[in-house]
């Protein structure tokens, strides 16, 4: 049996919100999320496996730098922007804690033709080693400020007996 993962520091580097799918993103510089609205003003906030999406820093800039080129984070379409940490196979179940906001990680998310029409070959850039970031569900609501500070922990045991 393998020990259990420690927590990972993370901070939030960005906010993006869109008002309708095709819709341009627009950068905040804070934000409320919750629950009901995933990131408040964003067309894709419903409740589900898919309410909020994360892009990782570093991911970003190794595809920005397969394709030799600086692009703005937004191009991507994700709603937050964090460093500290690469996602993975392993992320899925995991919690970003950021302040009194906690999102759960349910799954990669994959890149599209849209990134493409952003900069030609941005898709397969970010298709590797989860650079497109990852899908979040909201467990508990929370204000967000760009440059806020907070942690990547495992999340429960799958499986695990829980009594209440």
């Amino acid at each position: 049996m393998s020990s259990p993962a420690a927590a990972t520091p993370i901070e939030l580097c960005g906010i993006a919100i869109r008002e309708r799918s095709a819709a341009p993103m627009q950068k905040l510089s804070a934000a409320r999320v919750t629950r009901g609205a995933g990131v408040e003003g964003d067309a894709r906030g419903r409740p589900g496996k898919r309410q909020v999406t994360v892009l990782s820093l570093e991911s970003w800039n190794a595809a920005c730098a397969e394709l030799g080129v600086n692009l703005c984070w937004t191009q991507r379409r994700a709603n937050l922007l964090v460093s500290g940490v690469e996602f993975g196979p392993d992320s899925v179940g995991q919690h970003l804690q950021l302040g009194s906001l906690t999102l759960e990680v349910t799954r990669e998310t994959d890149p599209c033709r849209r990134m493409d029409a952003a900069y030609q070959g941005l898709q397969a850039a970010l298709a590797p080693d989860w650079r497109g970031g990852v899908c979040c569900r909201v467990l508990s609501d929370g204000e967000l400020t760009v440059g806020l500070r907070g942690l990547l922990v495992p999340g429960p045991l799958q499986g695990a007996l829980q009594l209440t």
